[in-house]
């Protein structure tokens, strides 16, 4: 019998819809999937009864598509079960993960099928997915570049498993108020994640504090101190058109009920009866929490090794589970390899130590042996700051077994170099892992990563050359071998053929397949096709409809309404210094104010564009927020500007994440990669600009280099100083040698005019002043580059108003973004670093 359910209409009356509630989890059909949707609804509520408005459709169909999931992803764990293949675990600090139902109902091919079951009860699966909350599992391209390679892993049917924290508030949901950037926490979790299962028999003890206790026959024991529970959630990672899902496994940090002290709570103490409840809530509450204090310091350590600590023991668990002891641990690195992603989980390694020697009774050769043929490590930056250094007495005091263990690797290093190495005795102090500098001693997690992994990975061609040539050069000399550059790179599903449908057809038509979404290369067939009258005229009509979707999505955010005329010009990414979003607002500036200057009928022959920036500054990065402020302060005067406002607005568009960028990307046509040379890793997301037939304005930084020898330099807006040029022209400001151009005095000028109101920018501009000393003397070479730059923006100008040779150029953009999907980079670590195989669920 037909259940009655409530459904909310487009203009917000209540209709009815006659949908039996059958449970039918594997649903192909529209109608037998709108049952089992109304049979979530009424038998799986989260929600009073009787009503299915928006939310409560969200969740059901989100409960629908998630049964298909966790069917195809037991025959999936069955049959690596079965098979017994080698498997990789990828453990990362950040996966940002994005809405998973669009993607989900699209890598398993039922969009189409879940569309018309949701028009049954009178709904769009438009304004369904627009109910899910972005997880915020993490914040910039590290965490983002973890997710598609588990899309990339379950596509290409490899063995793998993703390791992280479930964090309950994220980073940060970053609100813009008339004081600039402030922060507020994320609500992802205020309800629930429908796409996470509980796993309630997988839970692990993690120590901190304690002490090492030494047994008579010499063997060592970590005791004492506090214990806490790591409690894994599973969520769900499907491949697109395969029946291999695998798993991303999140911890949670619990504590038990005999944690619980009844005499105190009884007692009035209440706050001291629940201490290891609140310390466990702390581990798992906010991603990178601030780290000025002790404490804070502290509670990232305790994340990082919470992390490390949980999903080693499940690695090891899984491992035993699947053979008889007495177990044979000169197999385990046939079986398992292990791939940390930064410096963020370095902790891996003494931890699998300790658990090798003090748990499973190893001696130190045979667990070395183990760890050290286990054990990857991807490198992310060559900047100092971000290479991770820990306090000696905090990490004494929190892992005490774990320093024991760095000193002997330390102390081994040393005793190798002493003795086969006595040309690099000048460079050991800085190979060494432990800097036992007296004022601040630390641990360098980096050294610690290269001496104890048997691959040392960069993330672009030209990042890896600075890791081989400057940062790791000594090892290199030791372990010539070791090093190997893994360029980045992105998924197509998400990054086109979901967010971007109507290019995506037109791909599809003009190379009259779609296999182009597994196998990117084939996008070079477009070139031929770059000419083509019909594919221009077709291609510009898909944009156009990307740009109305985004100009509709800024009026909404933030009430402004932007031309889909004028050019649209992004630059999304971490506000950094080194990232120069300071470069692009004061090119804005200048730009404005020769706008200013101009008659109107010279304004007329200028090319109208919108520049849009967004990002989340890190809460305690001063100069970054002060960035955003300006960006927000000149956008608030350029917009209310009516002799100028129709040739240019400036947008910051806030709280920046997956969701936001699948609007930004389709509907930009220049994107901005201005990083100072030599200082960005890689970049991805001037992977998924271009890729959308974005042009790029950029430096020779980071995967730039690749993606313009790619596209074709013709095709690409090139500026400033090469990595190899920027010591040379520091050691020259330094030396007093550097001559400003007029133009960027100009844009200072006119800021600390205030014209943009009365905040005081004159900290953020001293930093671009002076020659030397902390915060000043232009370390990020803004006003070396502004020449080229302004230059550089002139062509983009030229060039769109030519449009025949703009749409040319963005064909072409797409035709040479092949080599940028996630895919290609995971085939590669595969084969050349984990060792591992294809293992398709039949």
């Amino acid at each position: 019998m037909g259940s009655k359910v409530e459904t909310n209409g487009g203009d917000g009356s209540l209709v009815s819809a006659k949908v039996p509630p059958l449970a039918n989890p594997l649903a192909e059909k529209p109608d037998e999937i709108a049952s089992n949707i109304s049979y979530h609804a009424q038998y799986s509520p989260h929600f009073s009864p009787f009503k299915f408005q928006l939310q409560q459709a969200y969740y059901a169909t989100a409960e629908s598509v998630r049964d298909r999931l966790i069917q195809q992803w037991n025959e999936t764990y069955l049959h690596f079960h079965k098979v017994d293949p080698k498997q990789t675990y990828y453990l990362s600090m950040e996966f940002l993960q994005g809405r998973a139902l669009t993607n989900a109902i699209g890598n398993l091919n039922i969009q189409d099928a879940y569309a018309d079951a949701l028009r049954k009860f009178g709904l769009e699966l438009e304004e369904i997915t627009e109910q899910e909350k972005d997880a915020a599992l993490g914040n910039g391209g590290l965490g983002r570049l973890a997710s598609c390679f588990l899309d990339s892993m379950a596509t290409l049917n490899l063995p793998a498993w993703g390791y992280g924290l479930r964090y309950r508030y994220g980073l940060f949901k970053q609100i813009i108020t008339k004081e600039g950037q402030e922060e507020v926490a994320e609500d992802w979790l205020e309800k629930f994640s429908p796409w996470e299962i509980v796993r309630h028999d997988v839970l692990y003890p993690i120590r901190f504090f304690g002490q090492v206790e030494v047994n008579p026959d010499g063997s060592r024991q970590w005791i004492g101190g506090e214990v806490i529970q790591a409690l894994a959630y599973d969520v769900p990672i499907p491949g697109y058109q395969t029946k291999n899902t695998i798993s991303l496994r999140l911890w949670e940090a619990k504590a038990c009920a005999d944690d619980f002290d009844l005499f105190l709570f009884n007692d009035g103490q209440l706050e001291s009866a629940s201490v290891l409840h609140s310390r466990a809530q702390q581990i798992c509450s906010v991603l990178y929490p601030g780290d000025a204090t002790e404490g804070g310091k502290l509670l990232r350590l305790k994340q990082q090794y919470f992390l490390c600590s949980a999903s080693l023991q499940d690695i090891i668990s899984r491992f035993k589970e699947r053979r008889q002891g007495p177990w044979n641990w000169s197999e385990f690195p046939t079986k398992v390899a292990v791939q940390l992603n930064d410096t963020h989980p370095t902790l891996s390694i003494p931890e699998l130590m300790r658990l090798l020697m003090d748990v499973e009774g190893l001696g130190w050769d045979e667990a070395w042996a183990v760890t050290s043929k286990t054990v990857a490590y991807t490198n992310h930056t060559v900047l100092p700051e971000a290479l991770e250094k820990w306090s000696q007495p905090v990490m004494w005091k929190l892992l005490p077994r774990h320093m024991e263990i760095i000193e002997e690797i330390d102390r081994r290093f040393v005793a190798l170099i002493s003795k086969t190495r006595l040309d690099l005795e000048d460079e050991l102090s800085n190979m060494r892992i432990l800097d036992n500098n007296l004022q601040k001693p630390v641990v360098r997690m980096a050294n610690l990563c290269v001496v104890s992994s048997h691959t040392v990975n960069g993330v672009a061609q030209l990042h890896s050359d600075i890791l081989k040539s400057e940062l790791f050069a000594s090892y290199v000399s030791i372990w010539p071998t070791k090093f190997q550059n893994k360029t980045n790179g992105i998924t197509p599903r998400r990054w086109i053929n979901f967010c971007s449908p109507e290019l995506s057809r037109i791909i599809t038509k003009w190379l009259k397949t779609d296999k182009w979404v597994t196998n990117l290369d084939l996008l070079t067939g477009l070139r031929e096709f770059a000419d083509n009258e019909d594919l221009q005229a077709e291609w510009l009509s898909a944009k156009r409809a990307n740009k109305q979707r985004l100009a509709q999505y800024v009026l909404q955010v933030t009430g402004e309404s932007i031309d889909p005329d004028s050019l649209f010009d992004i630059q999304v990414k971490r506000i950094h210094e080194y990232k120069r979003q300071l470069l692009n607002i004061l090119g804005v500036i200048y730009r404005y104010k020769k706008l200013k200057e101009m008659s109107p009928e010279e304004r007329k022959s200028t090319t109208a564009r919108t520049v849009m920036i967004g990002g989340k500054a890190f809460a305690t990065y001063t100069n970054a927020k002060r960035i955003v402020k300006l960006v927000d302060d000149v956008g608030s005067v350029v917009n209310s500007d009516p002799e100028v406002n129709s040739y240019l607005k400036v947008v910051f568009v806030p709280n920046y994440n997956v969701s936001v960028a699948e609007v930004l990307i389709p509907g930009s046509e220049l994107s901005q990669h201005i990083s100072t040379a030599g200082m960005e890793a890689s970049g991805t997301s001037n992977m998924k600009f271009a890729l959308n037939g974005c042009l790029i304005i950029g430096t020779l930084d980071g995967a730039n280099v690749e993606i313009r020898e790619e596209i074709g330099e013709e095709n690409f807006f090139l500026f400033g100083a090469t990595a190899d040029e920027v010591p040379r022209l520091r050691k020259e400001r330094e030396n007093g040698l550097f001559k400003p151009d007029p133009r960027f005095e100009e844009a200072k000028k006119f800021i600390r005019s205030g014209v943009f109101g009365s905040y005081d920018y004159n900290p953020l501009l001293d930093s671009l002043e002076g020659n030397s000393g902390y915060g000043r003397g232009d370390y990020f070479l803004v006003g070396y580059d502004f020449p080229s730059y302004m230059d550089a923006q002139e062509k983009v100008d030229e060039a769109y108003r030519d449009k025949k040779r703009w749409l040319k150029m963005s064909i072409l953009s797409t035709a040479g973004s092949g080599k940028f999907s996630s895919d290609r980079t995971i085939a590669q670590y595969a084969k050349e670093i984990w060792n591992i195989e294809e293992c398709r669920v039949p």
